[in-house]
């Protein structure tokens, strides 16, 4: 199937979202005027290491006071060298990050060369602002997204707000229900050397306070071997982590955990 031609003045160009637009097959917010009860997902996370940056994201999704699923996946690759992880209505969220991908492969494939690590927090961002009247009925969607940038040698952390408005973090960020919880878990235990076992851990160790303390947030179900995703973005690219790694690190913050006597509390190694 050819690609459709334009007139130079409509030319959508590198813009994938424009072209489906154009083309009348996608339509970013459509109206819901019958209340419709949607699971939503909750807690994710980022933070930078030595070496790069660390995305990281609880399983379970929420409708209403249920849980939906207890093994959603949160955090995908946005790129090679990028992440993007997803808070809030679960289905439109994962759809955006879907149309997201697809968007910065197509800008490579039309232009030649891929976007600097803010072209593609602005494309992101552009998505967030047209889901905006959904947002206004209540479905919203909150994306976290970091990434490695190649031209600064360093990970780099965006966060957003419902009107599509982002802005950058120093060093960690955490959005959903329990990202209160995760930030102050992360703030008492952050430091700028931190190896990638020990961010790990640390991420692992915040969304555990998170679900101790937000009932949306699922914390590592041991019983049924299910475990956070976490992914790391270094200058060889987006890696997602083992399960088997992120449960060792799981029992090493669980020992800490006890060893301070069942409380974190703000004496975080």
């Amino acid at each position: 199937m050819a690609l459709p031609l334009f007139d130079p003045t409509l030319d959508p160009g590198p813009n994938f979202t424009a072209l489906l637009e154009r083309e009348g097959v996608l339509q970013l917010a459509p109206s819901n005027d019958h209340g419709v009860s949607v699971a939503h997902g909750t807690t994710v996370l980022s933070l930078r290491f030595d070496k790069g940056v660390i995305m990281a994201g609880d399983r379970r999704a929420t409708e209403g006071h249920s849980i939906a699923h207890r093994a959603m996946e949160k955090v995908f690759p946005a790129d090679r060298y990028s992440a993007v992880a997803i808070a809030g209505s679960a289905g439109m969220a994962v759809e955006m990050v879907k149309l997201f991908q697809v968007q910065l492969e197509h800008y490579e494939k039309v232009e030649g060369v891929t976007l600097s690590l803010e072209g593609k927090a602005n494309q992101l961002a552009q998505m967030v602002r047209a889901h905006l009247p959904l947002a206004m009925q209540g479905f919203v969607v909150v994306p976290l997204f970091c990434g490695f940038d190649l031209s600064r040698d360093t990970g780099r952390i965006f966060t957003y707000d419902a009107a599509g408005g982002h802005y950058e973090e120093t060093d960690f960020q955490a959005t959903g229900s329990g990202g209160r919880d995760a930030r102050t878990t992360i703030k008492l235990g952050y430091r700028d050397d931190l190896t990638e076992d020990e961010a790990i851990e640390l991420a692992v160790l915040a969304l555990y306070e998170a679900a101790d303390a937000d009932s949306a947030t699922g914390g590592p179900d041991v019983v049924r071997g299910i475990f956070p995703i976490v992914a790391s973005v270094t200058a060889d690219g987006y890696v997602q982590i083992q399960e088997d790694r992120i449960a060792e690190r799981f029992e090493s913050a669980l020992a800490y955990r006890r060893s301070m006597g069942g409380n974190a509390g703000n004496t975080l190694r």
